[in-house]
């Protein structure tokens, strides 16, 4: 059986910067409580005049294409995990497909959540093993900023959320990179985090956005409390999984990129493994959750400041809505 292999990574952030002290202007809020319960100071917000899911995505997929040294005509097949797509439907995919030029290759969209980039990995590592595809287009991209709720009424997660893209470029080797994954979930925590519309199960008049008076259900709904207990069980329990199945103990991670939800979760789970500050890499302080984006951007900063070696043992895990949670171990080449 053939093994993958990510080749390039890469990642866009929207130009526009905004600070703990600017959502403070908006609403009943400050610096320090913001840092206290979160650990971000500031994230980006796109400019809605320029910015897409799509092309956001596409830049990134060029700063990893130019890092792989490999052509935009090298891609088989697109998986590209988001919850904010660009249209209800068609998803994202296609429309990346568009932005890059490419013709007629298939586009897989994956709605995961903050899982969503680790489902995505672990569907384009399937396919190369199968030997379907040899080169594989892996993206985590969101836009959250335009469904905010920036009043104190929404506080609670408008201070949480920003916008952003990453790429990962799997290939087929010879060798094991993408050791395993680890994908789980349960779904009697759905509404636990969640954003209710527009679904289709409501009857014919509450899903005519004319005739509704009340949108508090397209905001996001999220029982912190209820997502922190969770995540910190599904977090360690995913690690160890992925660890035993390789039989790998904590002290072989080089280095572990949790999704950027909270700093408080990921120093929990810093703690828990006892791993020493330069083995977690965490960069929500600057970009806040970017939900499917977070890991792969991550990824790539890491890897542009020299943090991801040849033959490091990388971990990514991630825990968020559905509730769904997984794992990924990379022996980096």
């Amino acid at each position: 059986m053939l093994n993958s292999k990510i080749v390039g990574l890469g990642h866009y952030v929207p130009e526009r910067v905004v600070t703990n002290e600017e959502l403070s202007g908006m609403m009943d809020t400050n610096n320090e409580w913001i840092i206290e319960r979160t650990g971000i100071e500031q994230r980006r917000f796109i400019d809605p005049a320029k910015d897409t899911v799509a092309n956001m995505a596409a830049k990134a997929t060029h700063m990893a294409l130019e890092r792989a040294n490999l052509e935009v005509s090298d891609i088989d097949f697109i998986v590209f995990a988001t919850i904010t797509p660009d249209y209800f439907f068609p998803g994202s995919g296609v429309l990346l497909q568009r932005e890059l030029g490419l013709e007629s290759i298939g586009a897989l969209d994956i709605r995961n959540a903050c899982s969503g980039f680790i489902y995505a990995l672990s569907t384009a590592d399937a396919f190369i093993k199968t030997g379907m595809y040899k080169t594989i287009l892996v993206i985590g991209a969101e836009i959250q900023s335009t469904a905010l709720d920036l009043t104190t009424r929404g506080r609670n997660t408008a201070v949480i959320f920003g916008d952003g893209a990453g790429a990962a470029i799997l290939q087929a080797s010879d060798h094991k990179g993408v050791l395993s994954t680890h994908l789980h979930s349960d779904g009697r925590f759905a509404e636990e985090l969640y954003v209710k519309d527009p679904g289709s199960s409501r009857p014919h008049a509450e899903r005519q956005p004319e005739q509704i008076l009340d949108t508090s259900s397209f905001k996001v709904h999220m029982n912190g409390s209820m997502v922190f207990k969770h995540a910190v069980v599904r977090f360690s329990e995913v690690i160890m999984e992925a660890l035993e199945k390789n039989n790998l103990t904590k002290d072989d991670i080089d280095l572990l990129i949790p999704h950027q939800a909270n700093l408080r979760i990921s120093q929990f789970i810093q703690k828990k493994f006892e791993l020493a500050d330069d083995k977690v890499y965490n960069n929500i302080m600057r970009y806040g959750n970017t939900t499917a984006g977070s890991i792969p951007i991550a990824m790539s900063e890491a890897f542009g400041e020299g943090k991801i070696k040849p033959n490091d043992l990388i971990c990514l895990a991630a825990f968020g809505s559905g509730f769904t949670w997984a794992s990924a171990l990379i022996r980096w080449s």
